[in-house]
């Protein structure tokens, strides 16, 4: 871990460098748009051959989408305890969509028209889950979940398998689970594509959801338009902010935990306190040697690991609110009047005993957040993002007389004659 303290000749260049913002990469986003074009020129067959070229897979058209047996297979593997933790977590995702989910409503405003919302699910949504070694079980309640709480009727998955063309038991079963009506062998930028174009096999989405990759978030980036997108989430990061009360332990515990997903992942600490600084900092070192993915840990704490001595919380907060953390890790004495001024954060853990695990796997808000600064123009995946939006306008005869001289006005400014003439017809009419 790199430790920067306010007497070095570095400190406020580091701390400036902290503050960033979800520009791509020039390298990947002309090798996103070289795939996308591909597979919308090229269809399925571009999809098996990248498939081949990545994941060192052979697919076709017959093997592209997982079978009904396929998932009766996986379920038979899945051990009771892990079925129980998926259902314990969807239950938990249950509850949290219904409290949080936009609901119609209906008013009058000041010249008596009657305005009113109304939400509706989407149609045909894509949920994207990464790869990877660990299969990411809990991306598939964390997207699918919410989308089948919500009520959409179909569900498209895409993730990718493995060199045997088969994806893990795990997630096969989490992602029939939670709702998911297809799913496709399918990941990376072309999987992205898939969703949001269509192919011969796969049939296009209205909206994506899920992480990944710069290569996957740069798809969905450009894709915006063709399809509707939930946010910009890439590799996993951590920031925890903390005073003298808090635990060196469970503290180092939160910033390993991020560190296991390897690859871009990021981990900081910010804290008023030096002892406490120190304190973590042999403890990363310590239970960083106890743990199986010790040497996926090793290289983020060397590579992507930063800590902060601040001289008071407010700079700490100054620091989180330029770096947008995905997740942020708040253990001080005050935490309501800190979180109060905290605005960038994907999601806040407050208080000791509060830990990013448990809001990866069982909370019920969902882990799919922005990551690399995107915190400061998007929110995390929420229940009213599987939902449309439409407005009601309804009008009578009063309404209609006592809005006609406001519509006349705007029309004349903006030079509608046939705006204003629309509005006026009807006021004769009704006189």
């Amino acid at each position: 871990m790199k430790i920067y303290r306010p007497a070095d000749c570095c400190y406020e260049q580091m701390k400036k460098e902290m503050n960033r913002r979800a520009l791509p990469e020039h390298g990947v986003r002309d090798i996103v748009t070289n795939i996308v074009s591909d597979v919308a020129d090229r269809g399925d067959q571009a999809l098996f051959d990248l498939a081949e070229r990545f994941d060192k897979v052979v697919l076709t058209s017959e093997t592209l989408k997982v079978t009904d047996a396929e998932l009766a297979e996986a379920e038979a593997l899945v051990a009771d305890s892990v079925k129980e933790a998926i259902a314990v977590s969807l239950a938990n995702i249950a509850y949290f969509t219904e409290m949080s989910k936009r609901r119609d409503w209906q008013g009058v405003n000041h010249q008596g028209v009657s305005v009113a919302e109304r939400f509706v699910p989407f149609d045909r949504v894509g949920v994207y889950i990464p790869g990877g070694k660990a299969p990411l079980v809990s991306t598939s309640i964390m997207t699918a979940g919410f989308a089948k709480s919500i009520g959409v009727p179909q569900i498209v998955a895409a993730t990718p398998c493995g060199p045997d063309g088969k994806v893990n038991p795990s997630l096969l079963y989490a992602l029939k689970s939670a709702g998911a009506t297809e799913i496709i062998k399918v990941g990376g930028a072309q999987g992205i594509a898939a969703l949001a174009l269509g192919t011969e096999s796969v049939e296009p989405v209205e909206k994506i959801f899920g992480p990944g990759n710069k290569f996957v978030v740069e798809a969905k980036r450009q894709l915006v338009g063709a399809v509707s997108i939930d946010l910009l989430p890439g590799p996993s990061e951590v920031m925890v902010l903390a005073d003298d009360s808090a635990d060196a332990e469970f503290l180092a515990a939160d910033l390993l935990a991020q560190g296991e997903h390897g690859g871009d992942s990021i981990v900081v600490f910010v804290t008023t306190s030096e002892e406490l600084l120190q304190r973590v900092e042999a403890e990363v070192e310590r239970q960083a040697a106890l743990l199986s993915r010790g040497e996926i840990i090793r290289k983020v704490l060397d590579d992507n690991a930063y800590g902060f001595l601040v001289d008071d919380i407010q700079e700490g907060v100054d620091l989180v609110n330029a770096f947008a953390p995905e997740h942020l890790v708040l253990v001080v004495n005050d935490e309501d009047a800190v979180i109060d001024g905290i605005r960038t954060a994907g999601a806040i853990y407050a208080g000791a005993l509060s830990t990013v695990a448990c809001g990866d796997f069982i909370a019920g808000p969902s882990h799919t957040l922005p990551t690399g600064g995107a915190g400061k123009s998007f929110s995390g995946l929420r229940a009213d993002q599987f939902q449309r939006r439409t407005s009601i306008v309804r009008m009578d005869r009063e309404s209609v007389l006592k809005s006609a001289p406001y519509v006349a006005e705007f029309a004349r400014v903006e030079g509608l004659d046939a705006h204003n003439h629309s509005m006026q017809v009807r006021a004769e009419r009704v006189k």
